[in-house]
């Protein structure tokens, strides 16, 4: 029982540590996330103002948020670069990177395809990890169209917006939903599993304070109750002894003899 309750304690100090990740992994993600619904709102005030005065500076904005949250770390690791935790998992800091030669997504992720797993208790295994590419990638798409188009020949977005930019943002609305609608249960899988990992130290808390129950009644002795204790079985051992070797001459053939 004691090599139990060691285990036991093993585990809960480590789903302490695998829910303090999980928060800060729940933060990150909620920022990406609202990066990528801010990014529809900025494009959907631009198609009500009808003006793109101030859109490339709302956009750029929010994707420094959204590469923030994706280059998130937790104990000096990055939380989303899978096994490679010392490396950035996304290296773009501007919307012009998106469009440098050769203008390929995915070269601006870094991570690997580790997924960290937390194994809870003797029968509870988790996926704590998530990538960043797998995150990121139709976000980052959908910023390369906005930066591509904003550098070609219909563009640039500046004041008043032409037909074909009221065309092409108008398209952009349904995709920067689908992105946050993605992200979104992306976050709400990160809660699922911050509600395991809290259901499962609920109960092994609870095994924890039976098992010592049980250990303090075994192994708590206190030693003058049980030597005082020990005494009187003795002396009661000792009468019943005298008691029966007593008995053993009393017969009726003694005083027949």
């Amino acid at each position: 029982m004691q090599s139990i309750d060691a285990r036991l304690t093993a585990y809960t100090d480590q789903n302490k540590a695998v829910a303090n990740k999980l928060q800060i992994q729940d933060l990150a993600l909620n920022r990406v996330a609202d990066a990528a619904d801010a990014t529809r709102q900025a494009i959907a005030n631009a198609l009500a103002n009808d003006s793109a005065m101030t859109l490339m500076q709302d956009l750029q904005a929010q994707f420094g948020n959204a590469i923030g949250g994706l280059n998130a770390d937790y104990d000096g690791k990055y939380l989303f670069a899978g096994g490679q935790v010392n490396t950035k998992p996304v290296s773009a800091t501007q919307l012009s990177d998106l469009t440098l030669p050769p203008a390929v997504i995915a070269n601006q992720f870094h991570n690997d395809t580790y997924i960290a797993q937390a194994k809870l208790d003797d029968s509870t295994t988790v996926n704590t990890g998530m990538l960043a590419d797998q995150l990121g990638t139709n976000m980052m798409t959908a910023y390369q169209s906005l930066e591509t188009f904003h550098q070609g020949a219909n563009g640039p977005f500046n004041t008043t917006l032409t037909p074909a930019q009221r065309t092409f943002l108008e398209g952009q609305l349904a995709t920067w939903t689908s992105v946050h609608t993605a992200l979104t249960a992306a976050t709400a899988q990160n809660g699922n599993n911050q509600a395991r990992v809290e259901s499962v130290q609920k109960t092994l808390e609870s095994h924890q304070v039976s098992i010592k129950i049980i250990l303090s009644d075994t192994t708590d002795v206190n030693l003058a109750e049980a030597s005082t204790r020990l005494n009187l079985a003795q002396q009661s051992l000792q009468a019943a002894a005298e008691a029966f070797r007593t008995l053993q001459n009393s017969s009726l053939l003694n005083y027949l003899k």
